[in-house]
This record gives structure tokens, C-alpha cells and sequence, in this order.
């Protein structure tokens, strides 16, 4: 784990979104599809499908009598991407290195957790305020996001093409990740329409803390490990909601 602000990457620079993760899994993916080691199979295919087409979506139609300004469709488009991302992602129907270029995708998009909408009509807001999540900006970057679709395309586009019928699945192995994590993991609710509930995940086995923890990964289950020793995946928490969280990827 590095820690610190984001590099700039050759393929995905922008340095206002968290790019360092995709900057490194998107490499990843390429490098194992080209030799061959990577195979997708069918849960990975859809999801690549699935993240293309919100990727390649062309703007709405303007209207005439439309209150939507063009700077609001062009964050719709970009959160409708990452909802979708973070949808397949959840599933937990992908492969490990799937898994990988998904959570990466998910941490670049970030910002648009919450935008277009505004607060109030936003989902819980798991992954901290718009300013929290964009490197302390007030608005999302839209052209740094726009910036980076160009090579998603291309690398969706091939993922999604990879294994054509027949074609054995081949899934390389992902290694595990493990970070420590001061803060607190809260689970989200939605009881009814408009309401939303924030559950803190505590340690049963010692008390009720909520922490630090340390969170361990295999990229198909996320585990918290209390300081007393005990560890949980009985936790509620979407995978989403523990990547996306940590500081330090």
C-alpha cells in the first residue's frame, strides 16, 4: 500500500481523481489479457458489457422545455457509470482480477457518489460528502472523469470480447490485500422511502468497539479484524463500501 495523493498516471493523469489504483489494475488487465492468462468468463464478460455501455453512452437528446443543463447530463452519465461499476462490483459474481478493475473504476468515479442529485435526494451517503471524496472539491471534476473514457473504452471493449463461445475461463490468481483502518464502518438502511438508517459495525466479542480495525481482503470477502483478536465476515457491509472507505489504496 502506498499512501499519500494521487500519482499521475500516463494513461489516466488526472490528478483530481483517485487514479492511482486504475492507473495500476487497468496495466494489469491488459498485460494478462494479451499474454493470454486471463480468460474472462461469463460473469466477468456481462459485467465488462454491462460498464461499456454506460462508458460509450452518448448524451441525452437536448429539449427544448428540458430544466437539465448539459453540465448535469454529462455527471449523470458519469454517475450512472459508477452505480453500474459498483452493481457488479457488490454481486460478487466476478473474478478476483475483475473485481480489481471494478473497485478501480469505482474509486476514480467516486465523486459522482452523489452527483448529479442533490444532497437531499442523494442515496446514504456511504463513502463520505462530495467534498470528502474528490480531493476536497466543492463540485466534481467533470472534464478529468470525461478524460478518462477514452481508455476505458478500449479496455472494456477488449475484456468484453475476450472469451469468445467456447472459450475456457482462465482466471489469474489477485493477491490478497490487508490495511489498517482507524475509523468507523457504518451499514446503511433503507426502511422506507426517503429514509435511511447508519448502523456502526462494532465487535461483538469485546464490548461493542468499532475499532480500528484491520480489514482483510481476498477480493471475493471482506473480514475486519478487532484489536481483541477476533475477526468478522458476518459484517453486512457491500465490498464497495469497505474499498472505497480506506485511504490508502
Amino acid at each position: 500500500m502506498t499512501s499519500g495523493h494521487e500519482t499521475h498516471g500516463a494513461a489516466f493523469g488526472p490528478r483530481t481523481l483517485q487514479t492511482r489504483a486504475l492507473t495500476r489494475e487497468a496495466g494489469r488487465a491488459r498485460q494478462l489479457l494479451t499474454a493470454g492468462e486471463w480468460r474472462p468468463d461469463r460473469a466477468d464478460s456481462e459485467a465488462a458489457t454491462a460498464v461499456l455501455d454506460r462508458l460509450a453512452a452518448p448524451l441525452p437528446a437536448r429539449r427544448a422545455a428540458t430544466a437539465r443543463s448539459p453540465a448535469t447530463d454529462r455527471d449523470r452519465r458519469l454517475q450512472r457509470l459508477l452505480r453500474t461499476t459498483l452493481h457488479h462490483l457488490d454481486a460478487g459474481a466476478v473474478s478476483p482480477p475483475a473485481a480489481a478493475l471494478l473497485a478501480a473504476v469505482a474509486r476514480a468515479f467516486l465523486p459522482w457518489h452523489a452527483y448529479p442529485n442533490p444532497p437531499g435526494a442523494a442515496a446514504a451517503p456511504r463513502y463520505g460528502t462530495p467534498a470528502e471524496t474528490a480531493d476536497c472539491l466543492a463540485v466534481p471534476p467533470t472534464e478529468a472523469g470525461e478524460a478518462l473514457l477514452p481508455d476505458l473504452i478500449a479496455l472494456f471493449t477488449e475484456l468484453a470480447s475476450t472469451s469468445p463461445s467456447g472459450t475456457i475461463p482462465l482466471t489469474p490468481p489477485v493477491e490478497p490485500w490487508q490495511v489498517r483502518y482507524a475509523g468507523r464502518f457504518r451499514r446503511h438502511g433503507r426502511p422506507a422511502p426517503e429514509v435511511w438508517t447508519a448502523e456502526t459495525i462494532v465487535c461483538s466479542a469485546c464490548g461493542g468497539k468499532a475499532g480500528p480495525w484491520t480489514v482483510t481482503c481476498d477480493w471475493h470477502q471482506v473480514s475486519l479484524g478487532c484489536p481483541c483478536g477476533v475477526v468478522t465476515r458476518e459484517h453486512g457491509l457491500a465490498f464497495s463500501e469497505v474499498w472505497l472507505l480506506l485511504p490508502d489504496l
